[in-house]
Formats: C-alpha cells, structure tokens, sequence
C-alpha cells in the first residue's frame, strides 16, 4: 500500500501550484463560490447574518470546496487521504469560529485579523492537549499556506513587482548575508553543534522552515534537530507577526517601509502575509515580494551550503552531503514562488480587467481562508515545551540574538532602499 502511494506522489509545491491554478481556472470558467457573511455587530446581527441559513448554507458549499481541493492535495503528495478527511472538518470548524470572532465590529477596529484567532485557537488546543498523532500528521499547514501564496499573486499585478522586485533582490542579499553570518558567528561563539548552526543560520536569514529544511537535506541533518528549529522558527513568528506592524504604526513608518521590514524579518511566509495585511495592502505587496526575493536565494544557498558541508566534513563525518550540482539549486528552489509569479502575469497582461474585477472579492476569500486554515494548523502542530528543555537553551539564545540582530539591520536597510 505504501509503495502505491509513493507512486502516485510529487512534490508538495508543484502540487500547490496544480491546486492553485485549479482553483483560479474553476473560478474563472466553472464556478465562482460565494463570499460568506461574518461581520457582525451584537446578537442580532450575529444570528441574523452569520448564522442566517443562507449564510450557513455557503458555508457548507465551501467546506465541500476546500475539503475537495485539499484531498487531491493530500493524496498527489502521498499523504493519508483517511487522515485528511477525518481531520480537516475540525481545522475547518476552528478556523470559521476565528473568523466569525474576527468579524466582530469591535474585533476588526483593533486591527486584529482571522489568522490571528486562528493561531490563538491552534495554539491554545495543542498544547493544553494531547492530540492524536494521526491528527497531527494529517495537518497540512504546508500546502495551505502555499495555496495561499499562488492565489496572492492574482492581487497583485506586476507592475508592482517590477517596482519594488529589484529593490527587494537587493535587500535580499544584504540581509541575507549579513544575517546568516552573524548567526554562523554567534553559534560557534555559543558553542553550537554543527548541524544545528547551519540550520539556524539559514532559517534565521532566509526563509525560516523552508530554508531550514532545504538546509538539513543538503547535509543530510537530523531530523530532531531540523524540527527543534522549525519550532523555533514558528513561535517566534507569533510575537513578531504581532508587534512588529504594531512597532510600525506607533512610529508612522511608510507602508513601503513596513512591508520591507516585515518580508525580510518574518522568517515563515504565511506570517509575513498576515502581518503585512495588518498594515495594508501595500505593505502586504512589498512584505510578499520581499519575502520571495529572499526565497529566491533559496537554491543558491542550499547549493552554496552542500558544497561546504561536502568539503569540510565528508572526511571527517559520517554524515555525506548531496553531491553539489546545477540540480541542487533547482531542487531547493520554492516551486510555488513559480505559481505566485505566473498568477501575476496571468492576471496582469492576460485578463480583462472586467474580468479581474469580477473574482477579484471571491479569489480574495479563498485567499484568505487557505491562510487562516494554515495558522490554525500551525497552531495545533507547535508545542512550546520544545523551546524549554534542558537541552537545547544554547541554541535557543544563540537563535534569538540571531533574529533581534536580523530586525534591527533588516529595518535599517528597508529605510535605506524603500524610505525615498
């Protein structure tokens, strides 16, 4: 049975980038989904409107939706079909309780948007419970994030990227080197293990869990290692999402500014999303754009880090890297930052803006849905007790050092290149 799904499995970003552009084709040419109601005001309002049977009934309509996309998702990745099934009306049902708080009146004049509910849910049920681990390996946080992502690029068209993409490349490099080295410096100072110090490195710099995972496989990392800093990387990821466009407000920086902060500090692309739609749409543009330059980079670095891992400790080690090729930097690369790109370009120069027009609210709330279902997931996965065990504070320190170091020189270097 095993062998049978692995036939049948791709890899997770072409397959979200199948899903997305099944779900853009569907709402171009089959069927566009209604948008359903969660604002309200008071009782009344609540019954009247987001509890209304009309309301009730899109609800149902999108459950069957995404449930049916999320299948296929699951099954082309080789993941347990059974497991999706039996889990996702729960994720499903946890997430709609965060919209609806999310749609309060009250809620929405403090600026606190549904992914923030979301992740509050998520994390309050996972870690003062235990769950099943069939449960956990069925969320699927991953593929809606990135479902998220390819249907983002539909928003934005690419004169925008064309504005700010050289901008961001550059920042990107900036960032990326300086941070990653100052984190390499600081774990070896701290006395870090070797694994361990690649990985942190590269989440803290480039892309948080893409990066460390695209990290651990170039040299062949322990798997505990590789997801104590996913950990790491996704609970730090709550606070800064938070605060830092918090930070922004208070101090009136420039949307530009703001967004080049974010997308180059966050290090998981589904906070840098939320937090920049905190803000606005444009610093949500330029955070998103920024964080797939850095993405961008991806490829290099993994074959940047194979190549030194083979040289410096195949003699030495047990552990033998990748052979480092051409193939490795297309191996690394995030497939799906393919699927925001083409979205854009597609919606930029190949529809009609009447047309564009007419999906534009529908594929935003399918946007948006795919985000708020991946931070509940994300939610229900992190268990903070991972942070705190004897074991593991060295590396813990040296990675917040790491992230204060990459906030305050990413925030210098946006207002450098965006604050014009």
């Amino acid at each position: 049975m095993s062998q049978k799904t692995k036939q049948f499995s791709i890899h997770e970003d072409w397959t979200v980038v199948v899903l997305g552009f099944l779900i853009i084709g569907i709402s171009l040419f089959l069927y566009l989904p209604s948008v359903p109601v969660f604002k309200w005001s008071n009782g009344t309002d609540l019954l009247g409107d987001v509890f209304a049977y009309e309301n009730l009934q899109i609800l149902l309509i999108q459950f069957i939706y995404f449930i049916s996309i999320g299948t296929i998702g699951v099954f082309l990745v080789g993941k347990s079909v059974k497991n999706f099934l039996l889990g996702f009306p729960v994720v499903y049902l946890l997430t709609v309780v965060a919209l609806i708080l999310a749609g309060n009146t009250f809620v929405k004049g403090l600026n606190l948007e549904a992914v923030i509910f979301s992740l509050a849910i998520g994390l309050s049920i996972g870690n003062f419970f235990k769950l099943p681990e069939w449960f956990r390996t069925a969320l699927s946080t991953e593929i809606f994030v990135k479902i998220g992502l390819v249907l983002l690029g539909t928003s934005v068209i690419f004169s925008d990227i064309l504005k700010a993409g050289s901008l961001g490349l550059i920042q990107a490099l900036v960032v990326v080197l300086s941070v990653w080295y100052f984190a390499f410096w600081l774990c070896g100072k701290l006395k870090v293990d070797d694994e361990l110090k690649m990985m942190i490195s590269s989440a803290v710099s480039i892309c948080g869990v893409s990066a460390a995972i695209a990290t651990s496989g170039a040299i062949k990392g322990d798997s505990k290692k590789l997801s104590y800093v996913i950990s790491m990387v996704l609970v730090t990821a709550i606070p800064m999402m938070i605060f830092m466009p918090i930070i922004a407000k208070y101090f009136n920086f420039p949307e530009e500014v703001t967004g080049a902060w974010l997308g180059g500090s966050i290090d998981t692309s589904g906070a840098v999303v939320a937090s920049g739609s905190l803000v606005g749409e444009t610093a949500l543009k330029i955070s998103t754009i920024v964080k797939f330059s850095q993405n961008v980079l991806l490829g290099i670095a993994a074959f940047a880090i194979s190549v030194y891992w083979t040289y410096t400790h195949n003699k030495s080690s047990e552990v033998v890297a990748s052979k480092p090729t051409l193939g490795v930097i297309w191996e690394r690369f995030p497939k799906f930052v393919i699927g925001f790109i083409v979205a854009s370009l597609v919606f930029s120069f190949l529809i009609a803006p009447e047309v564009r027009d007419g999906v534009k609210d529908s594929l935003k709330n399918l946007q948006g849905l795919w985000f708020a279902l991946a931070f509940t997931s994300i939610g229900l996965e992190t268990n903070f007790k991972d942070l705190f065990s004897n074991n593991s504070k060295k590396p813990l320190y040296a990675f917040l050092i790491a992230q204060t170091f990459n906030v305050v020189i990413t925030l210098i270097i946006a207002f450098l290149l965006f604050g014009k």
